[in-house]
Formats: C-alpha cells, sequence, structure tokens
C-alpha cells in the first residue's frame, strides 16, 4: 500500500506542476489482476481498485493497518466502473453491473472480487474510512440513488448528481459516496467552487475519453493551481482547497467524502469574484 501525506496550502502554492501531481493527483491506480491500494494521511482514507482480468482478487489488510482483516476497524465503499462483476463479502454474493454501488460495513471479514468476464473486467474502486460501529452490507443501483438535476446550459454546467451512499439510504459511519455525470455540452462541475472545511473529498474521474482532460483547480481562492486528469485517475482535495474542474468533454465523477459530519449541504462557497 502507498502511502501520502497531508500538505499544507503555503507549501502546495510553491509546488512545482510535478510535485502538485505528486502530492494530490493518483494515476495508475486500476491495474489487471491487481488489487492497489493508496493510504491518505487526510480522515485516514485508504483509496484503491480491484480489477479481477481472470481469478478472484480478496481485499486483503495491508500490514500498516496491523489488522486482521480489512473491514475489522474500517467501512468501505465500492463503485463499479467497468463491466459486470460480483462482490461476496463473508460469503453474500453482490452482483455490480456499471455504475452500482455496494456499501460494505465494519465488521465484514472476507471481501472478493470476481469479474463476470475477463475481456470485459469489472473495475472496482473502492474508499475506505475507519469506522466505530456496525452497519450492514447494501447493494445500491443507479435506480435506487437520490437523484438530481443540477445546472443550466447557459453555463455549461448541466449535470446529473447521484448520491449513494448517504445517511438516507445507507447508515454509515462517515462515508458518503456518489456519481455525478455531466451532459453533452457542459464542462464544469461543483459550481460554484466551494471548500468543505469539517471533510475531506475524493474525486475519480472517468467516462473520459482517451486524448481528453479534465483540469482540476484546487488551492486557496486567491492562489489558484490546477491539475490536469486523465481517465480513471483520482484527486485528493485537503479541507483547505476549493475544487471545481471543466474537461474537453463530458465526462463523470465518482465523489467520496469522509470526515465530522455526513451533512451533503455543508461546505463553504467560494463567490467567483475571489479567484
Amino acid at each position: 500500500m502507498e502511502n501520502r501525506y497531508l500538505v499544507d496550502s503555503v507549501r502546495a502554492e510553491r509546488m512545482s506542476a510535478a510535485e502538485l501531481r505528486a502530492a494530490f493527483l493518483v494515476e495508475g491506480l486500476f491495474a489487471p489482476g491487481e488489487v492497489k491500494l493508496l493510504h491518505w494521511e487526510g480522515e485516514r482514507t485508504i483509496v484503491g481498485s480491484a480489477v479481477p482480468a481472470g481469478a478472484p482478487l480478496a481485499l486483503e489488510p495491508p500490514a500498516e493497518l496491523k489488522a486482521p482483516f480489512f473491514c475489522a476497524r474500517r467501512e468501505l465503499g465500492v463503485v463499479n466502473v467497468g463491466g459486470a462483476g460480483r462482490v461476496t463479502v463473508d460469503g453474500a454474493v453482490y452482483a455490480l453491473g456499471h455504475r452500482d454501488a455496494l456499501y460494505v460495513g465494519r465488521g465484514a471479514r472476507q471481501v472478493v472480487f470476481e469479474s463476470d468476464a475477463a475481456a470485459a473486467p469489472a473495475l472496482f474502486y473502492l474508499v475506505s474510512y475507519p469506522c466505530h460501529v456496525e452497519h450492514p452490507t447494501k447493494k445500491v443501483t443507479p435506480a435506487e440513488a437520490q437523484t438530481f438535476r443540477l445546472g443550466e446550459p447557459a453555463r455549461a454546467n448541466v449535470r446529473t448528481l447521484r448520491r449513494y451512499v448517504h445517511p438516507a439510504a445507507v447508515p454509515t459511519g462517515q462515508l458518503v459516496m456518489g456519481v455525478t455525470d455531466l451532459e453533452t455540452g457542459s464542462v464544469w462541475n461543483t459550481m460554484p467552487p466551494h471548500r468543505h472545511a469539517r471533510r475531506t473529498e475524493i474525486y475519480l474521474y472517468f467516462d473520459l475519453e482517451p486524448d481528453a482532460a479534465v483540469f482540476h483547480f484546487m488551492g486557496r481562492p486567491g492562489e489558484t493551481r490546477h491539475l490536469v486528469v486523465r481517465n480513471l485517475q483520482v484527486v485528493l482535495s485537503p479541507v483547505w482547497s476549493m475544487h471545481f474542474a471543466a474537461a474537453t468533454s463530458r465526462y463523470a465523477f465518482v465523489w467520496a467524502m469522509g470526515g465530522e459530519n455526513q451533512e451533503f449541504d455543508d461546505m463553504q462557497g467560494v463567490p467567483l469574484g475571489e479567484l
């Protein structure tokens, strides 16, 4: 498991593009036949992936956790952004199609990932936070997600936001997770920009064409920085950083948050005039 540590805003404002990418961008996450994990100091987040290309893949506890099994003291959110597959949790099988999600509660001893077809493997995206109470494992489909249509064509930000894992639907310790889709002709997400003082946020950008790019803006409003992001790459967003993005074509992203609360509207807006 790779380990990354927090970077404060003063240091971030002095970083080169390569240093910013090394601190806040996760590349090469989805590798065929592997489970890959990254531990980030913010909220003790673990971001990862499982791409079962042939044989099933088990989620084993990294040595750094010093735990008998991965979910001994953690909860786990899974979103499948690839082909059809299955996740087996302590013998119970959950079929996950494209964009289906699964919440795995603390105490689950065995988590195993499989693809229905090796030629079109599932791409299981994983986000995990520490958890101090056990909640039941539950699957959520896009049709079951709490869905909102946001934005307007004049601002090129028409999008559909789906909340998969949130208190009204799935009880969790701190994890909140969902998917946002930009419509064709719209490129701006998360507008107006905002920050979260009481939780961190993680973005997985996906459904981009091979030659497309997302420009993810971050930093303090008066000292903006950006990351150029490609398909299936992840951005780590600390509490001091605002965030918004635009891309060269339509795209989607999985957003996940963990921290002091689960209130979706608990954010601090940043007026565009402050940028």
